[in-house]
């Protein structure tokens, strides 16, 4: 009997991992981009330009991961002088740590929209919990594609300091707000 029920929760998993669709992050149409404080008198905003990842999400089991690679030479500023700053190693030093990830291990559900995405978050060596926020979602068959896409647009908040990135601090702030513009295409 308790082989029975064994091999019949087995069946279960197995069959609820079937129905996860996977997406492959669309590096044209992905961004993340943040706000981090300039000496108290602005606000300077950059993006990395270099996304690459999968998602996978089982909308039936209100379930999915993420699991996503930034190059962090990809930083932009739009200010050359600033970008080679920050890719120094007084900031991301990008020769060492050449790749910015994100490793979403739960997508949260209401209803039958996801909203909120718990994973780790690592940066300059560093790994800490990173919970985004999916404020809009939305999945549409392609006209161009022919394949369904999702999109969505996430965001956070975190201290970089808390990853080891503490130059200027305390003349600038250390809370960093981050927002992501993410598109993903369903593998065949």
């Amino acid at each position: 009997m308790k082989l029975k029920h064994i091999a019949a929760a087995l069946l279960a998993v197995s069959a609820t991992s079937a129905f996860a669709d996977v997406y492959n992050i669309e590096p044209n149409h992905t961004y993340p981009s943040f706000e981090a404080d300039h000496l108290g008198i602005s606000v300077w905003r950059g993006k990395f330009t270099k996304t690459s990842g999968k998602i996978s999400l089982d909308r039936a089991a209100k379930t999915g991961t993420v699991d996503i690679a930034i190059e962090a030479n990809s930083l932009d500023f739009g200010h050359t002088k600033m970008n080679d700053h920050a890719k120094s190693k007084d900031m991301f030093n990008v020769e060492q740590f050449p790749t910015i990830t994100y490793k979403g291990k739960a997508i949260k559900f209401d209803g039958d929209k996801p909203v909120a995405v718990e994973g780790d978050l690592t940066m300059l060596g560093v790994t800490k919990p990173v919970t985004l926020a999916i404020g809009k979602f939305k999945c549409i068959q392609h006209p161009m594609f022919k394949r369904e896409v999702c999109g969505a647009d996430a965001t956070a908040e975190f201290k970089r300091t808390d990853f080891g990135l503490n130059y200027g601090t305390p003349r600038f702030a250390s809370e960093v707000k981050l927002a992501i513009q993410v598109e993903a295409i369903k593998a065949d």
